[in-house]
């Protein structure tokens, strides 16, 4: 860390904190992951050798960029390119919801960034505004492969960990704990995500896996409801 000054706090989770800072020599504004002690704790180790593993696979235009990678102390630091603000600080400043041109363009970029994973094999798993990083261009970037991992064959009999992605965009077959998934869990949280975009709330705002599966059914009901009326 002696080649960075800090710059202050960005973010904190259950497994670490990211920091904003600036490279000493060249200027270059960066952001730092520094995990909790992954020595002692197996489940913050695996989420950190997995991110790194997979991010060192990973290139491409809307998936942030993983610059180095260091080990200090117990602690593993993850130093990425700093993107200004994520999608949630986008919809907090404009709670009615993003302009359909805005929304557009974040959704056609962040499907680019799911499609890429999913041609490797990977899928995200946790795709949510908070992991939506947006440049001041207006490019968007994928971020936070903590939960991400590759895609088992069917002759493998792998199964997964149900307890993935923040519940108001985890897809269905999650919350009643399916543990044979792929893909589609990533492109359920890109429907979530668009909806949130479009109306500026989130559309299925569950406060426990059951209230999730209501909310879920309730569209389901209201919608074949509108649809049947709609017909006739």
């Amino acid at each position: 860390m002696e080649r960075y000054e800090s710059l202050g706090l960005v973010g904190e989770g259950s497994y670490g904190a990211v920091l904003k800072c600036r490279h000493r020599d060249s200027g270059r504004l960066v952001a730092i992951k520094k995990f909790l002690d992954s020595d002692d704790d197996k489940t913050v180790k695996k989420i950190a050798l997995r991110e790194i593993k997979l991010l060192r696979r990973l290139r491409h235009g809307n998936l942030v960029n993983l610059l180095e990678v260091w080990k200090r102390r117990r602690h593993w630091y993850l130093v990425f390119e700093f993107v200004e603000r994520t999608l949630l600080e986008d919809l907090e400043q404009n709670p009615s919801g993003l302009d359909l041109n805005t929304s557009r363009q974040y959704l056609y970029q962040i499907l680019r960034a799911a499609a890429f994973c999913h041609q490797q094999n990977i899928i995200h798993r946790d795709i949510k505004p908070e992991n939506i990083l947006i440049s001041q261009g207006g490019v968007v970037k994928l971020c936070d492969f903590g939960f991400a991992r590759t895609v088992a064959l069917p002759a493998e009999g792998i199964v997964y960990t149900d307890y993935v992605a923040t519940r108001w965009y985890r897809a269905p077959e999650l919350l009643v704990g399916d543990i044979k998934y792929g893909k589609p869990v990533d492109v359920w949280a890109v429907g979530c995500l668009l909806l949130e975009m479009l109306t500026g709330q989130p559309l299925f705002p569950g406060d426990s896996d059951l209230d999730q599966i209501y909310h879920i059914l309730l569209f389901l009901l209201c919608f074949s409801i509108f649809t049947g009326f709609q017909r006739s």
